[in-house]
């Protein structure tokens, strides 16, 4: 587990890591489902971008996931969430947002990465756009590189896999909105997952977990990525507080390397 461990475990200018994956320019599209009463219902769409850009006048890369469901369904449950991240070139976290609509609340998160003294430090602030709710900031610095949920997609996927056991656990402080909170994914193994495209992809399966009172591994969302080496997310299974869902899948634009995970057909 070396490189999990490198790549998530040191602060400073240990917190880079070196680019492995992908390229400006790519874009990647998702299809939404949603549990309701046993039945699996298409929801909305998503996407996920990547360019060049700058922050405070140094080169980086801007992260964008937009997520929005239909009109049909925001009957059900409402979402226009839109993600943004910039990391150095290195892939350090610098800035995150996530402007959520998400049933009746709307929300603004932000948080400002920097490192000093040997230390990895964020700022977050959470706006509230219903009336009468302050707005919430709060700050914290980390011996070990603080993430946000775009910033250890962006490092994971140049992870080498030749490093994972099943069952190997990778743990890393995230910046969530209003606080810092220890986070855990773990290697489940390789699995064949089949995608929106026609395609099935040979994947990697990570769990992320969180742990309750007692200690007990509860399951939030599972990353099924390429094992190839773009390790574009091909599915992810997110287990909500009002039910289930599933993204899948559905193209590519600009990817760096050829998609050599799909299984070829029998």
């Amino acid at each position: 587990m070396v490189a999990l461990t490198f790549a998530a475990g040191k602060a400073s200018a240990q917190c880079a890591a070196r680019n492995e994956a992908f390229l400006p320019g790519e874009k990647v599209s998702y299809e939404l489902y949603f549990n309701w009463k046993f039945i699996w219902i298409k929801v909305g769409t998503a996407e996920m971008t990547v360019q060049e850009d700058d922050f405070l006048d140094e080169p980086a890369y801007r992260i964008d996931l937009r997520s929005l469901t239909s009109k049909k369904a925001d009957f059900f449950f409402k979402m226009r969430d839109t993600l943004t991240c910039y990391v150095t070139k290195r892939l350090e976290p610098i800035y995150f947002c996530k402007a959520a609509e998400e049933g009746k609340r709307h929300t603004r998160d932000e948080a400002w990465f920097w490192y000093e003294d040997g230390l990895s430090r964020v700022k977050q602030r959470r706006t509230w756009y219903q009336p009468q709710r302050p707005t919430d900031t709060m700050e914290y610095a980390d011996s070990t590189c603080i993430f946000d949920m775009l910033s250890i997609l962006a490092q994971a996927r140049s992870w080498n896999p030749a490093d994972y056991k099943v069952g190997d656990k990778i743990h890393f402080p995230m910046a969530t909105g209003r606080r810092v909170e220890p986070q855990t994914l773990i290697y489940r193994g390789v699995e064949n997952v089949e995608a929106n495209d026609g395609q099935t992809y040979r994947c990697l399966v990570f769990s992320f977990v969180e742990y309750d009172k007692k200690g007990k591994e509860q399951e939030v969302i599972t990353f099924f990525i390429s094992d190839d080496k773009n390790h574009l997310p091909v599915r992810l299974d997110m287990y909500l507080s009002f039910g289930s869902a599933k993204a899948f899948f559905k193209s590519v634009e600009g990817n760096r390397y050829p998609l050599t995970s799909i299984v070829p057909n029998d």
